[in-house]
């Protein structure tokens, strides 16, 4: 058995917990949260510091908040652990930048929790893609779109920190990375008009890759809508399912709306409707899937689905989208 020890009990943590529970492969050892307000009685061990652990380890899942992973990352290195770290892979793209040759050179592995491309429907819409199914993709149309309490912002982090750039959209930027390749360049504009706070509320951002496709994201945590990776796919129990499309990519060939995987393919008379072809695609719990990986990850079974090279590309085009839109949020407040 793995013997796995997860740092972190919020959310997202104790999500990972009640994964490794249930997995057949892997066994919790421990969790560490300095927290004890955030200790249950569950019957899992609890530690409020990693060096109170004193048993066997062979990996950790860091799911603290973000600006701890880096730190929180050397010390499993030190440990001689490998790791799981939740996104974003560090809070900024230099310490990713650092973090990877530590891990390189103390021979340890390091998957990044950018769980979607677990997701049979993201995999198979990659393969679609490269595979030519649509032809050229000229253009890429994305959208998330949710009213957060406010209570989600009460009294910690993301009172200050907490646009939905770096808490969502990473992901929507790492599955075009998954799908489409690189960003060759970034424009954006975003406001702040609901809740006044100093953090960018809705954006809407222009990303050209190095193929020459051109892609738009729309973006709010202030609009209440049913478009949205969670919502339309269902894999996020705190978010209610809606089943709806939320990511459409026109190609030359053809086009595709996600997660529904409804194709619409070529005609040769123009003044004809395109026609519908609905693809349906396995079912899967995505951090149950990363659990199971991350165990051969471990075992040198298979390498990581996302390295740490992997997500601070996509850390570093997530970034430069937060700072030309919080640039932006400034040039409003000055005028």
């Amino acid at each position: 058995m793995v013997g796995i020890v997860i740092m972190g009990a919020g959310l997202i943590g104790y999500r990972h917990v009640l994964q490794v529970n249930q997995a057949a492969d892997c066994c919790l050892v421990g969790i560490v949260e300095p927290d004890i307000t955030r200790h249950r009685d569950d019957g899992n061990r609890y530690f409020t510091s990693l060096d109170d652990i004193d048993e066997p380890v062979d990996g950790v899942i860091i799911a603290t908040p973000t600006g701890l992973h880096f730190d929180n990352a050397k010390q499993a290195i030190q440990r001689g652990w490998h790791m799981l770290i939740e996104k974003p892979v560090t809070a900024t793209p230099e310490e990713a930048e650092a973090l990877i040759p530590l891990v390189g050179e103390a021979g340890l592995h390091c998957l990044v929790g950018h769980h979607r491309r677990y997701h049979p429907a993201l995999q198979q819409l990659k393969a679609w893609v490269a595979t030519g199914e649509f032809g050229d993709i000229i253009g890429s149309s994305l959208i998330w779109g949710m009213r957060k309490p406010d209570e989600y912002f009460a009294n910690n982090w993301r009172s200050k920190d907490g646009s939905p750039v770096m808490i969502n959209t990473i992901h929507d930027i790492d599955a075009l990375r998954f799908v489409l390749g690189e960003i060759a360049s970034i424009q954006a504009v975003g406001n702040n008009q609901v809740r006044g706070a100093d953090r960018i509320e809705t954006a809407s951002a222009i990303l050209t890759f190095e193929t020459g496709t051109q892609a738009t994201i729309l973006i709010s945590d202030v609009a209440l809508s049913p478009w949205g990776f969670e919502a339309g796919i269902g894999e996020n129990p705190h978010i209610g399912t809606t089943g709806q499309d939320m990511w459409w990519l026109l190609g030359t060939k053809g086009s595709v709306s996600f997660p529904s995987l409804t194709r619409w393919g070529q005609t040769d008379d123009w003044s004809a409707p395109a026609q519908p072809e609905n693809f349906t695609a396995e079912i899967v719990t995505p951090l149950e899937e990363q659990i199971r990986h991350f165990v051969a990850v471990i075992n040198n079974e298979q390498p990581p689905l996302i390295t740490v090279e992997d997500a601070a590309a996509s850390l570093q085009a997530t970034w430069q989208l937060e700072n030309i839109l919080q640039q932006s949020l400034n040039d409003r407040s000055a005028s």
